[in-house]
């Protein structure tokens, strides 16, 4: 990469926040992924802005993550430059039903903060270990219920650095799905749309939900959550244990004894042993009940592991 632009990225976000060969390991759930070339945090929207029109104007191919709750990023690392909207993009506001959030708040965070507002409707999504924006652009979904149900607007970026907002029923919403990845946008922030409610239900609601978790998800190990996508009809998890699958293992990687829709880092696991358990499981699943298992997981960088 040209010293030039790394100068720029320099001028634009401050030294301090941009970093060089930075562990994508450090950055994602799973605990897995190598260095991105430049990993840069933009402290407003103005930077980000700047940063991007920066970067497209370079021809360097750059990617947005936030928690990194759904992400295996290749042992090899990631080309380009990783922009993270987290910790500077978690600003939020309530306004009676009406819940402003930025794309990088934690979904647990802004769950607290919409029950302690005795706001309902937002109780599926608090326990999800993602920040707004992932929740938004894969249309994150749990217990019934899915962000398409509540987001009535998502501010939005493209690659010249605009903004401008789209409605919920513009973001053609569906399973795990919404327009951002297939039009390169960058989620600014979300309008929610939410009904008071009970304090003392939203909680008891909230509690039960995160006891389901804590007792059925193997929490304690590094993971990118459930790991595929559920096919109709079919519950993922069911199919793989009824293949046999349960505590099937590839290196560091393993099928959750637990929940065998979770594949979890059991300790020094690479990309490459995720990614090639997975296919293991793809193929055994198809054998046995000629159903396809779709990743949830989003992969990136991968085609670099050959």
């Amino acid at each position: 990469m040209e010293q030039s632009l790394i100068n720029l990225l320099y001028r634009i976000v401050g030294e301090r926040n941009v970093q060089l060969e930075e562990p994508m390991a450090k950055h994602t759930t799973f605990r897995i992924g190598g260095p991105a070339q430049v990993f840069v945090t933009p402290r407003s929207v103005e930077e980000l802005g700047q940063v991007v029109l920066a970067v497209n104007n370079s021809k360097i191919p750059y990617f947005v993550v936030g928690h990194g709750s759904n992400l295996l990023v290749s042992d090899r690392g990631i080309q380009g430059v990783v922009i993270q909207l987290y910790n500077n993009f978690a600003d939020f506001t309530i306004d009676g039903g009406k819940v402003y959030a930025k794309a990088g708040v934690m979904l647990n965070r802004l769950g607290n903060a919409v029950r302690d507002a005795g706001l309902t409707g937002f109780e599926f999504a608090a326990g999800i270990p993602g920040t707004l924006g992932g929740a938004v652009m894969m249309n994150a979904g749990a217990y019934g219920g899915e962000m398409k149900d509540i987001v009535t607007a998502v501010q939005l970026m493209d690659s010249q650095g605009n903004l401008f907002e789209k409605s919920g029923e513009e973001m053609e919403f569906s399973y795990r799905h919404s327009i951002i990845e297939e039009k390169g946008y960058i989620v600014i922030g979300a309008t929610l749309t939410l009904q008071e409610g009970d304090i003392g239900e939203i909680t008891a609601r909230m509690e039960e939900l995160a006891l389901a978790r804590k007792t059925k998800q193997p929490l304690e190990y590094p993971s990118a959550g459930s790991t595929f996508k559920r096919p109709e009809g079919y519950f993922a998890g069911k199919l793989i244990m009824d293949a046999g699958l349960r505590g099937y293992a590839v290196g560091g990687a393993q099928v959750s004894e637990k929940h065998c829709g979770f594949v979890i880092n059991k300790g020094g696991a690479t990309a490459a042993d995720v990614q090639r358990l997975m296919e293991d499981v793809q193929h055994k699943v198809y054998d046995k009940f000629q159903v396809q298992l779709e990743p949830e997981v989003r992969f990136v960088g991968m085609e670099q592991e050959g």
